[in-house]
């Protein structure tokens, strides 16, 4: 595998950018680690970061790069600060910067595929949040969509949340009563895409029985299954952490629809 890390000005952001990023290598002589890739333009995991995190940090706390290497498969993994992958009232456009600007821009610097049924997008916390953004706003660019631990209700989340992170939640969606029934809320991203007629990409979630969203988490296992989505729902022992998201991450590529050698 080759590990990139590349720095970029997002005109979208009006500012200099970061995104980490894992191309498929053919090797035979790692020590330990077998390297696969394809002839043409490598499929690609958009790999999303949570709140508190960065573009560097799913290679910081994960095996990531060991996990990919025999599949074959990209992963680019943007900073997206504490945006929550959203147009913010007060700050950036980081919706409309990962959404459309980041793939364009990394199919310019490396040979990633630009097919719907090679694109998938997963993260945790945040970052689950911003995965199945994608998937139920651009249904036509990605197949699949992972979320772990995802912070999926976000209009809920605010009662949860201290005066500081209150405060903070509102510079990113506005007032809470405001979010309902709007692109930032997914409960109605995803009625939306189920009505539209358009490509509905599979998705999977899981989530820790003692993390403090579990309970947000198995509401929206409930929507989805009412809503008849292609969910695979896994959930297991675990809290808001690193070996848990390092575990299933792996359960993520593995279900992962990837064209596999036989």
């Amino acid at each position: 595998m080759a590990f990139i890390q590349c720095d970029f000005h997002s005109e979208t952001l009006g500012l200099a950018c970061s995104m980490n990023v894992i191309l498929p290598q053919r090797t035979s002589s790692q020590i330990g680690l077998a390297g696969k890739a394809g002839d043409g333009r490598f499929p690609t995991l958009f790999l999303l970061h949570g709140m508190s995190d960065d573009h560097s940090i799913w290679m910081r706390r994960t095996s990531i790069e060991r996990y990919v290497a025999p599949l074959g498969l990209a992963v680019v993994m943007p900073a997206v600060h504490r945006s929550y992958y959203s147009n913010m009232v007060h700050g950036g456009r980081y919706w409309d910067f990962v959404s459309e600007e980041l793939p364009a821009l990394a199919r310019s610097f490396f040979p990633l595929s630009d097919r719907r049924e090679d694109n998938f997008v997963a993260g945790l916390s945040m970052g689950g949040y911003g995965a199945f953004k994608l998937a139920f706003a651009c249904p036509e660019k990605f197949a699949a969509a992972a979320s772990l631990s995802g912070a999926l209700d976000v209009g809920g989340h605010f009662n949860a949340l201290g005066e500081e992170l209150s405060a903070e939640f509102q510079r990113i969606f506005g007032p809470v009563e405001s979010i309902p029934s709007t692109d930032n809320d997914l409960f109605h991203l995803a009625k939306q895409l189920k009505a539209s007629g358009k490509p509905i990409p599979s998705l999977f979630q899981c989530c820790g029985t003692d993390d403090f969203l579990y309970k947000t988490n198995l509401k929206f296992h409930n929507f989805l299954k009412g809503q008849d989505f292609d969910l695979t729902y896994l959930e297991a022992p675990g809290t808001h952490e690193w070996g848990f998201w390092d575990k299933h991450i792996q359960d993520v590529l593995n279900w992962l629809p990837l064209r596999r050698e036989a």
